[in-house]
């Protein structure tokens, strides 16, 4: 925009004090300053507007305008609050350098002016894009006030007319615009999710377009600020867990045929928005850390009167105002990889603070309670349930297997497709320090149950062990005595005489969760001396490992020998 336009808006009231043969000016931005010398900020054509703290003397007005003028800026547009008017010296010093001088009144706001700038300028030149986002990056470094995401899609709409919405990679919808439209269902953010999973384990360039119904969005990842968004699927082919925890932005518009300015503020907004979830993920520290301290001293053995102290320490954190804890619930979950590689304990640590959001939660922050500790390969849930019905074992309340996954199942399964899955295990409820080691060891069986089923994304709860673990310590002694030397005793006898190590290979084939690859890798096998001795298990005990009831019954075999 010209100079000359800002005379000609009566919204403003700015008033010419000199420089008219300079008003064909082009304004490419706005910056309000009060610094001495804010040249090292500038970046030439800005309009910049003051409240002249910065002077104390007259002879300070030559200095700030020999700056403002080095700097290459299109105009300076004063504010009389501080002297009433704008002092002449001020006034002498911009006619010498020849640079426009404007007064702003003082019932002016400079948002206002700084409004009307960006707005009309956000569309003409390549440097009002750097404008915009300069605007978006001192909104969102202002802390709480700034308003986080949502400030960031709110100027999106209004200076760049972008429709935009934040999404989690389950699907849950963090944030999204304020502007009169159409509303982005569950059932799109699902499938938008998906989509951007797949895209970016297939190693599609950013940004992934989609097309849902007569609609194309652009998906824009938001990664960590220590990651690149230009990194290449060469160098991350080996860094998939943290795609699985990426937040996506998706602009209700196709960026195939953008400029390269435009792509690189969308890239810059989307550099900020990871700042958010850097600020998100440090507020979790103090429950994950908390969880990490119940987990290992329940895994270590620990007193109950122990685990119970650091339970009374946790419960006020996760249910401010309501006390301790009358029940709690383990979450056990795990993400692997095909092509013998293992799990990875963060990843999973990430998902799982995301699923057991409160689907209908929204926002950056949402008010999740859960703590989530990770250890090896596996990630673990502390659950607190301030209202449990205390009948049978608590299972009418609570979090249930079957619904947990029921809202992020298809984004997941689409970003773990062909090569990755998520199983889940889930305890019943507890309501003592004794009971949280059993609810743990309950989750993980729960846990391998699921990891027997087909599918990239499965849960398991403890009701679907009640048949098996949960009544083993009714079982009498000789029974259990029986049940064990008719599954073991032909495998120990065989390893005796040949030293062929059927039984740790058996317990490793169980704990790899029948995965050929890893078991092999984990025992430096070759794959095809594994299969020779899972055949010969299978020959001398008549069961059939692909069974789930029969990896069931090694399973508890193992556990009561």
């Amino acid at each position: 925009m010209r100079l000359r336009a800002l005379l000609d808006t009566d919204a403003l009231g700015l008033k010419l004090l000199g420089g008219e043969e300079e008003l064909d000016r082009t304004v490419r931005g706005v910056m309000t300053t009060d610094l001495r010398d804010p040249s090292r900020y500038l970046s030439g054509g800005e309009l910049v507007l003051s409240g002249l703290a910065w002077r104390r003397d007259p002879s300070d007005s030559e200095s700030f305008v020999r700056a403002l003028v080095q700097a290459g800026v299109a105009a300076l547009a004063a504010g009389t609050a501080e002297f009433g008017c704008v002092p002449d010296d001020l006034v002498v010093a911009c006619a010498r350098h020849r640079l426009p001088l404007f007064a702003v009144e003082e019932s002016v706001a400079f948002a206002t002016v700084t409004e009307h700038v960006v707005r009309q300028v956000s569309g003409e030149r390549a440097g009002d894009l750097a404008a915009v986002v300069e605007r978006h990056r001192r909104m969102m470094t202002s802390g709480p006030a700034g308003g986080g995401p949502d400030v960031v899609l709110d100027l999106l709409g209004s200076d760049l007319d972008l429709r935009a919405w934040l999404l989690s990679p389950t699907g849950r919808l963090i944030a999204g615009p304020k502007a009169a439209g159409p509303a982005l269902s569950a059932q799109a953010c699902a499938r938008l999710a998906g989509e951007h999973l797949a895209a970016d384990r297939t190693g599609h360039h950013d940004p992934h377009r989609v097309t849902l119904g007569s609609t194309t969005y652009s998906l824009f990842p938001i990664r960590s600020t220590g990651r690149s968004p230009h990194t290449s699927r060469e160098v991350r082919k080996d860094a998939r867990e943290p795609a699985l925890s990426d937040w996506v932005l998706a602009v209700e518009a196709d960026a195939g045929d953008w400029p390269e300015q435009r792509l690189d503020l969308l890239q810059g907004v989307t550099q900020l928005i990871a700042v958010e979830r850097d600020r998100r993920d440090a507020a979790r520290t103090v429950r994950r850390r908390l969880a990490q301290e119940v987990l290992e001293l329940v895994q270590s053995g620990a007193p109950p009167a122990e685990i119970a102290a650091r339970l009374r320490v946790a419960a006020p954190v996760l249910l401010p105002g309501l006390g301790t804890a009358p029940h709690w619930q383990v979450v056990v979950a795990r993400v692997e990889w095909d092509g013998g590689r293992g799990g990875s304990g963060p990843a999973a640590q990430s998902l799982l603070e995301e699923i057991l959001v409160d689907p209908g939660s929204t926002g950056p922050e949402p008010s999740d309670r859960i703590a989530v500790a990770h250890t090896g390969d596996e990630a673990v849930a502390l659950v607190p349930l301030p209202a449990v019905s205390t009948e049978h074992d608590g299972s009418g309340a609570g979090i249930h297997a079957d619904a947990l996954l029921e809202a992020v199942r298809d984004p997941l399964s689409a970003g773990l497709d062909g090569d990755g899955r998520l199983t889940l295990g889930v305890s019943a409820a507890v309501h003592s320090a004794e009971g949280l080691r059993g609810a743990l060891e309950e989750a993980r069986h729960a846990r391998r149950v699921a990891a027997a089923r087909p599918g990239r994304v499965c849960a398991a709860g403890h009701q679907e062990l009640a048949s098996h673990v949960l009544l083993l310590p009714f079982v009498p002694d000789d029974v259990r005595r029986a049940f064990t030397a008719r599954l073991l005793d032909p495998l120990r006898d065989y390893d005796r005489r040949h030293r062929a190590e059927l039984i740790p290979t058996l317990e490793a084939f169980l704990d790899c969760d029948g995965s050929w690859t890893r078991c092999a890798t984990r025992l430096h096998l070759h794959v095809n001396t594994l299969r020779y001795r899972v055949g010969r298990i299978e020959q001398l005990t008549g069961r059939d490992l692909s069974r789930l009831e029969d990896k069931l019954d090694f399973f508890l075999a193992l556990r009561m020998s």
